[in-house]
């Protein structure tokens, strides 16, 4: 692959004639994240570069979770963990938030152990939960338990989304479901990380990726 012919392809489809360095950084992370992860299929390559466009708002900088709800914010995104006096109570408050959304499960502990903070979620995508940052310390030989802010490097994170979306580690789903030999699901193929949320921009993106990726 020709990578001043990818960015310079992307750079006036997808990013509107601008990349910054920061997003090159990304962009290169994770290309070498596909490359060391044997993902060799353009399309998947495409759909796992389409995916900060959302999850990082396009910066292509590794971000950590934002849990700086209102009170109605959280009964919208957590109502099972937050009754509405609860809601007002814990109302932008994002450590307190996340101890309480995301305690006794995804092997977190209780509220009180401060795990729901500790594993919040982090990266290109977001890796949440210790059972998580667990596997991808594992499958990487890094200490992401310990030291879960590691998945804030470009390297780090780049090979979390690239592994966690080949093997469907964060919902089950992987890119080889939606990525057949003779097919492309390229709006299921968002269930990888999230449901169908921004479906169609992300399949969106990911066109246009492919097709850069084709000419490079």
């Amino acid at each position: 692959m020709d990578r001043a012919k990818l960015f310079a392809a992307v750079r006036s489809t997808v990013f509107s004639g601008h990349l910054s360095e920061a997003q090159v950084n990304g962009i290169e992370a994770i290309l070498d994240g596909c490359e060391g992860g044997g993902v060799t299929d353009l399309r998947q390559i495409a759909y796992i570069l389409a995916t900060p466009m959302i999850e990082t708002g396009g910066s292509f900088v590794p971000v950590s979770e934002n849990l700086n709800y209102s009170a109605a914010g959280l009964r919208e995104t957590f109502p099972k963990y937050f009754t509405p006096a609860q809601a007002q109570s814990y109302a932008r408050q994002p450590q307190r938030i996340a101890n309480r959304a995301y305690a006794n499960r995804m092997g977190n502990g209780p509220e009180t152990s401060g795990d729901g903070w500790k594993y919040r979620g982090r990266g290109f995508s977001q890796c949440t939960g210790h059972d998580n940052y667990g596997k991808f310390s594992k499958l990487l030989g890094v200490d992401l338990v310990s030291n879960p802010d590691l998945a804030m490097s470009d390297d780090i994170a780049a090979k979390i989304i690239v592994i966690g979306m080949r093997d469907g580690i964060f919902t089950g789903h992987k890119l080889s479901n939606y990525f057949e030999p003779d097919s492309a699901d390229w709006i299921g193929a968002r269930r990888i990380i999230n449901g169908q949320d921004k479906a169609q921009q992300i399949a969106s993106y990911a066109k246009q990726f492919y097709a850069a990726l084709k000419a490079a």
